[in-house]
């Protein structure tokens, strides 16, 4: 396959997505030392055949590479290739402020600049329909297959303890009680979810409830007392001002915003206090 490039400029509206792709490419690099450098945004550079190493950061480490892996190229950070064979890569630039959310989150991780991959399948398909549709200018869809390829190319989790911990929020419980529950420490218990989902065990228990909430409030005929007791609070008063003060609506003007299911609700309650007269 010859060797093609394409550098984007986006506009304004492009910016205003938060992420957007500068630039895309294949090519082919031979054995020898091109000069280091470093960039002016992130990069993502897919090893899809050969082997050498990566020069990366102030300590200018060298890293083994051999394809197929993902390098991961960081502002201002110092990089430089030393393939032994020639090798075939594909890359992509970006930027935008997303990024900062993507390392807080795990994705973009400074301290993992080569990056392998028991299957790679995924990865190299998400690769190759981010190299198509950044040719085609749509930048939505081109946007759409970034984070495609960076969640396929995310290093993969260790454990699922957000995903337990959510499945426990609604059991009135302290943090302490929660990681005892799942056989953590309260730090270990911190530390994973950070991992996960950027935020604390606090905040994921609550977002987990509010969210459950919503369902009952939306999906079920149930008093607000019922679905505050459902989500793990006993007053359903405090309920209700957090609840408030989170979603910026109340319980009930949340059911009554124009949801389907609490329209329904509401007219089987005017139903039955007529029927009742």
């Amino acid at each position: 396959m010859p060797n093609w490039s394409i550098y984007l400029t986006p506009g304004a509206p492009e910016r205003e997505l938060g992420l957007f792709c500068l630039g895309a490419g294949e090519q082919d690099h031979p054995p020898g030392v091109p000069p280091e450098r470093a960039l002016g945004c992130h990069a993502l550079v897919w090893i899809k055949e050969g082997r050498g190493q990566f020069l990366h950061g102030p300590d200018r480490r060298l890293h083994e590479v051999k394809a197929p892996a993902m390098l991961w190229l960081y502002p201002g950070v110092l990089h430089g290739y030393r393939p032994t064979t020639s090798w075939r890569q594909a890359w992509a630039l970006f930027s935008g402020p997303a990024t900062t959310a993507l390392t807080t989150l795990g994705h973009l991780d400074l301290s993992e600049p080569v990056r392998r991959y028991a299957d790679a399948r995924p990865v190299d398909r998400a690769f190759t329909r981010l190299l198509r549709v950044s040719r085609t200018h749509d930048a939505v869809q081109t946007v759409a297959a970034l984070y495609e390829l960076l969640a396929a190319a995310a290093p993969p989790r260790a454990d699922d303890v957000a995903g337990r911990l959510s499945e426990l929020a609604c059991t009135p419980m302290s943090i302490q009680d929660y990681a005892t529950e799942l056989g953590l420490t309260v730090k270990e218990l911190r530390e994973a979810v950070r991992r996960t989902t950027g935020s604390t065990p606090q905040e994921l228990v609550l977002t987990t409830r509010l969210n459950t909430a919503k369902v009952l409030l939306a999906e079920e005929d149930l008093s607000v007392a019922v679905v505050a007791r459902q989500v793990g609070y006993d007053d359903p008063a405090y309920f209700t001002r957090l609840f408030t003060a989170r979603v910026g609506l109340s319980p009930g003007g949340f059911r009554r915003s124009g949801s389907v299911s609490g329209r329904i609700s509401s007219f089987r309650r005017r139903r039955d206090r007529l029927s009742a007269m």
